[in-house]
């Protein structure tokens, strides 16, 4: 009587199991939506950086292209039920590298003023640090209402600077409608929104710091 040898399974090393668990998360069609920002980014800048009207108008219909896809992603995620580590950190990382690069390159060319690009970036640079240190110390600190105003105003008021000329946009009015200065305005009221949910974000910290210590004590 013959008996046969158990099979021995070939275990792969960890570091390949690993591999093939970061691409199994990392690659699919949210996450691909997410990178194609980030590739659009120098594209966008050399066709805005023309300043022709056609240019002016091209770079327009490319940004409001790639504004959807800051919605779809999020939405296809949810859907398709893929939503990913990769996905969490890649997602608002390229909506600020998008709207960052686009506000430095407006600067030089008179679209915006300078103090406001600084003011929008320290507020991200700020909030981004204490939700970061939130979640080290096990704090979670959600999207706040005051932010998503705030991005939707900057992506609109993002979108007039960028198509800057003069219109006549408005039917039965005769007169042109100046696109820069009412992406300035629009700016400046993204600026007063970023400092309202900065604040937001500040008393979220120091409230759940203050939770934690009282459960702690």
């Amino acid at each position: 009587m013959t008996t046969e040898k158990p099979q021995t399974v070939r275990k792969l090393p960890r570091l390949k199991v690993r591999r093939r668990a970061f691409w199994k998360d990392a690659v699919n069609i949210p996450n691909a939506l997410t990178m194609a920002r980030i590739v659009a980014i120098p594209p966008v800048l050399y066709v805005v950086a023309m300043g022709t009207p056609l240019s002016a108008m091209i770079a327009a219909h490319m940004w409001g292209i790639l504004s959807v896809t800051d919605f779809l992603d999020g939405y296809l995620a949810r859907k398709m039920g893929v939503e990913s580590v990769v996905g969490k950190f890649l997602d608002p990382l390229a909506d600020k590298l998008f709207v960052m690069a686009l506000l430095v390159y407006l600067v030089p060319m008179g679209r915006i003023p300078a103090w406001m690009v600084v003011v929008l970036l320290a507020r991200e640079i700020t909030v981004t640090g204490l939700r970061a240190i939130a979640s080290s110390e096990g704090i979670v600190m959600g999207a706040q209402s005051g932010g998503k105003w705030k991005t939707a105003i900057q992506m609109l008021g993002i979108m007039f600077l960028i198509i800057h000329f003069p219109y006549r946009a408005i039917p039965f009015y005769a007169q042109p409608v100046n696109f820069n200065v009412v992406g300035q305005w629009l700016m400046l009221l993204s600026v007063v929104l970023s400092l309202a949910s900065f604040v937001e974000y500040a008393k979220l910290f120091a409230d759940g710091i203050e939770e934690r210590d009282r459960a702690e004590a």
